[in-house]
């Protein structure tokens, strides 16, 4: 705080009332909610989970989706990265779902 940087992460995780998903940005605001993109890229992503998110989706389907949103912040935004690294955080712990490079899924 107060070095001329801003930041914004995202934290989940597990506790005894469920999953909780939760953005915190520079100023140590937390906010909670179903859905959050953050970053340059985040416009790219909110527009495929707008159009594709529902509180139902199966896991394989929330896995498509996550995968396509990363993607496009990843391919439209030139600062954004070149990896779409897929984690689910589960109430046992997390895996590591995927990880692909944006290239390659340009050309799927």
């Amino acid at each position: 705080k107060g070095m001329g940087l801003s930041m914004g992460t995202m934290i989940c995780g597990w506790d005894k009332r469920g999953p909780g998903l939760y953005y915190v940005d520079s100023e140590g605001n937390r906010i909670s909610g179903a859905t959050f993109s953050v970053g340059s890229g985040s416009v790219y992503a909110y527009g495929v989970m707008d159009r594709g998110y529902s509180y139902d989706l199966e896991v394989e389907q929330a896995y498509d989706l996550a995968r396509r949103a990363i993607y496009q912040a990843t391919y439209r935004d030139a600062y954004s990265g070149g990896a779409v690294n897929l984690y689910h955080v589960r109430e046992d712990g997390w895996i590591r779902v995927s990880s692909d490079n944006v290239a390659d899924l340009h050309e799927k």
